[in-house]
């Protein structure tokens, strides 16, 4: 072969593998944020919720489900009646309805059973007796007389001892599980769940980081003792009104509307965010915190309880607490009265705030990373290579927020600590770290409310998935016919000592 073909086909080849490379340069999907986010939380989710979360995935894929929150500051009665004609229904009468006959249903369970041990025990006793029978005649001897040394005057067919049948009975003599096993299915010891490598520790970050590679876990080098305490309800303010449309009735509430004393008529927010505001158990003449506000849905909620004697808003950024108060200007007529005399909007670091003994309630709902949005928006995006620092910093930050609530709540006070993330780490093992701060630096005594029981009517509504093993809180899973949440939440209180 001369040298101008060998020329020509090595040029050829050149060309073909120039091509190819253009191809597949072009041909390579660039990695957006919400890409990093779901890529993620593959790699972490998928082992902590097993099969479920693949049906979670979806769900956080898809469009979600809001509540509406009526506003008593405007035609009140008029908006529940629009909202009822278009078929929503109001959450706290669906939620006293199946509490009501979950109580009946549970009162009937303990009655079978009661009423079948005495079957067992009467056939034991009438087997026992034929034997003593065959042995030593009929009449000889009663089984009855051989259990006591009493003679025995009660009939066998009705008993005189009468049982507390009702539920509470059942459950203040029941046995409480307080340790609430981590399942090992997921993968992860109990322990790996609540521990977690500072940020500041980590080192050679780089374009991102996987998340079950930054929590890298490290034994406890001090043990301590957390008392739960079982709750069986879940407190309503009266003249808190919320709606919601049944489960798989994918319907939009009617558009926001101005009512005659010119503020909004609702105020729509995801359905999983009443529920840490439910669990403050908000009582007449409160004195409330709400550390993280913005964007002002849960501070509302407080607010329309018409409870509160009080309610400080706090946020980090001045144009975060800007949109808390928009928000309350929006919805509150008289707004510069109340501004003065029974709400206050601050900004500030929240880790900072010293007043304690003042607040009755605090509700430390954290920035987190908030994972519905990652993984449908691109703007505002914390897993953005520019934000890596800050995200690998907020379980430190969490649970700073959370530490500093439960010194400044007064004893006898609550704190709810709740997320929009369905990490274990950001929410039991921040909750985790912040009690055994506590134990560590204080003489408080706290108990962890498990409302497990207090949440079943809630069933109807929403997917509470407690089967990842949560040990303290509880959380409202995105499910399609339903599609609330993410939402993590934690009661904690501060005992009287």
């Amino acid at each position: 072969m001369n040298k101008s073909k060998i020329l020509h086909e090595f040029t050829k080849i050149n060309r073909i593998l120039r091509r190819y490379k253009s191809k597949q340069h072009w041909a390579s999907k660039k990695l957006f944020p919400k890409d990093r986010a779901l890529e993620q939380f593959d790699d972490f989710y998928g082992n902590v919720y097993g099969n479920d979360w693949k049906s979670i995935r979806v769900a956080l894929l898809s469009e979600h489900k809001y509540c509406a929150v009526v506003n008593n500051f405007g035609d009140t009665e008029k908006t529940i009646q629009n909202l009822e004609n278009n078929g929503a229904i109001n959450v706290r009468a669906l939620y006293e309805v199946n509490r009501q006959n979950y109580l009946e249903k549970s009162s009937e369970k303990v009655e079978k059973i009661y009423k079948l041990d005495n079957t067992i025990d009467k056939f034991k006793d009438a087997k026992i007796q034929k034997d003593f029978e065959n042995i030593y005649g009929e009449n000889e001897i009663n089984v009855r007389d051989l259990k006591s040394e009493e003679p025995s005057t009660a009939k066998v067919e009705e008993p005189e001892i009468k049982r507390d049948l009702s539920l509470q009975k059942s459950l203040d003599s029941a046995q409480i599980d307080y340790s609430r096993i981590i399942n090992p299915d997921v993968g992860l010891s109990g322990s790996a769940l609540y521990e977690y490598i500072p940020a500041t520790k980590l080192k050679g970050m780089e374009d991102w980081i996987l998340e079950s590679d930054h929590y890298r876990y490290y034994e406890t080098s001090s043990e301590f003792s957390v008392k739960i305490v079982k709750e069986n309800k879940l407190n309503f303010p009266e003249h808190l009104h919320i709606y919601s449309y049944d489960r798989g009735n994918i319907s939009h509430f009617p558009s926001v509307r101005k009512c005659s004393t010119g503020v909004l008529d609702k105020y729509l927010l995801d359905g999983g965010s009443i529920l840490p505001v439910l669990a403050l158990d908000l009582q007449p003449k409160d004195h409330v915190l709400d550390m993280c506000a913005a964007p002002g849905g849960k501070s509302l909620m407080i607010m329309q309880s018409l409870l509160t004697d009080y309610l400080v808003c706090n946020d980090l950024q001045e144009s975060r607490s800007r949109r808390v108060i928009n928000v309350f200007k929006q919805y509150l007529y008289d707004y510069d009265r109340i501004i003065n005399n029974k709400l206050v909007i601050t900004n500030g670091d929240a880790r900072g705030i010293t007043e304690s003994n003042v607040f009755d309630k605090i509700l430390v709902d954290v920035p987190c990373t908030t994972d519905r949005h990652v993984v449908m928006e691109n703007d505002n995006n914390i897993f953005k290579p520019t934000r890596i620092k800050e995200r690998l910093r907020l379980p430190e930050l969490q649970a700073a927020l959370l530490t500093n609530a439960l010194k400044l709540v007064k004893p006898g006070g609550t704190v709810v600590y709740s997320t929009c993330s369905l990490s274990p780490i950001q929410n039991d093992g921040v909750v985790h770290m912040a009690l055994k701060k506590i134990w560590q630096e204080t003489n408080f005594e706290l108990t962890v409310s498990d409302l497990s029981e207090a949440l079943k009517p809630m069933n109807c509504l929403f997917k509470i998935n407690d089967r990842i093993g949560l040990k303290y809180g509880h959380i409202v899973v995105p499910f399609l016919p339903n599609n609330f949440g993410p939402m993590n939440f934690c009661k904690i209180n501060k005992n009287i000592t």
